[in-house]
């Protein structure tokens, strides 16, 4: 009987759940984006894009012994990260006003839970060992919280079933720090800052509106990004696993490196427009030498003619 009464309650939380997608807009394909600084120590690797507005410093970025192995863009302080910042105030505010389904206690270890928005007694979220989210692929689950968001050392998260790691998103009030070789799952949308300590992995988004993300030889893998979908900018799309040091252009915006140097904002004319110019410089070097050569073809031409 408690079997069938744990079943129906599920079910039911299941259908009627609250939760409604969180628009994401022009911030969806960041794996990072931050509002102060973004920085790296040792070797971390991301997938998707990374962001920064209004800061300017993203260092640890490489070449050096900081280094981010990287697949996308980076764009710091240009149109595009103003646009995705705005569309992650959008989807933060989204979240947090979404009408709350479910209040929990404030540690999710041990729990298994089913679709829908959730917040906690205690305005907060902790994670000390390792929870489950049960669903489909259009699951949408939303933690709320008025203050911080912590993960313990080796603390995880499962999905179960076809959940999304795409439709599970956390919006903290304050700032979240995920703990040392965690293993963590969604969007974080801080409003101050996010840290990564040591070796901890996210199969999701790191979104901070006013501070700064901080990475550690972390492992961030954004499920919803599609290389090159990022709107247009002057960002270093890199097609690839490439070490730092093997981006062809500095990404827009001052970004120190790993060894103390800042590379500069890309200054001078856009790559396009350069190549546009070497390219008519070398056809207007074709022209005048194929015009010489015809004059010089006429001269000995006309002197046959006048001789015979």
């Amino acid at each position: 009987m408690a079997l069938t009464l744990g079943l129906t309650l599920g079910l039911a939380g299941t259908a009627n759940a609250l939760a409604s997608p969180v628009p994401e807009g022009d911030a969806r394909n960041f794996a990072i984006l931050a509002g102060s600084t973004v920085t790296n120590a040792n070797l971390s690797t991301v997938t998707g894009d990374i962001g920064l507005h209004p800061g300017t410093a993203i260092t640890g970025y490489g070449p050096g012994a900081n280094q981010i192995t990287h697949i996308g863009e980076v764009h710091a302080t240009n149109a595009v990260a103003l646009d995705a910042k705005n569309a992650l105030t959008g989807a933060y505010n989204n979240a947090a006003a979404q009408g709350t389904e479910f209040t929990i206690d404030p540690d999710l270890a041990g729990t298994n839970l089913v679709p829908g928005v959730y917040d906690s007694t205690s305005g907060a979220f902790g994670l000390s060992g390792t929870m489950t989210l049960t669903g489909d692929s259009s699951s949408i689950f939303i933690f709320k919280m008025t203050s911080a968001l912590t993960t313990s050392s080796g603390s995880t998260v499962v999905l179960a079933g076809d959940v999304s790691p795409c439709n599970v998103y956390w919006q903290v009030g304050s700032s979240a720090t995920l703990g040392t070789g965690s293993s963590f799952v969604g969007t974080v949308m801080a409003d101050q800052s996010i840290s990564m300590n040591s070796s901890a992995t996210l199969q999701g988004r790191l979104w901070a509106r006013i501070g700064q993300v901080s990475l550690d030889n972390n492992t961030i893998a954004n499920p919803c990004f599609a290389a090159g979908a990022t709107g247009p900018g002057t960002g270093v799309d890199t097609g690839e696993v490439q070490s730092a040091a093997q981006v062809p252009n500095a990404p827009s915006g001052g970004v120190a490196t790993g060894d103390g140097s800042t590379l500069a904002t890309n200054s001078g004319l856009p790559a396009p427009l350069g190549a546009t110019f070497l390219i008519a410089a070398l056809m207007g070097t074709l022209v005048v030498a194929r015009s010489g050569w015809r004059r010089h073809g006429t001269l000995k031409a006309s002197s046959g003619r006048d001789r015979h």
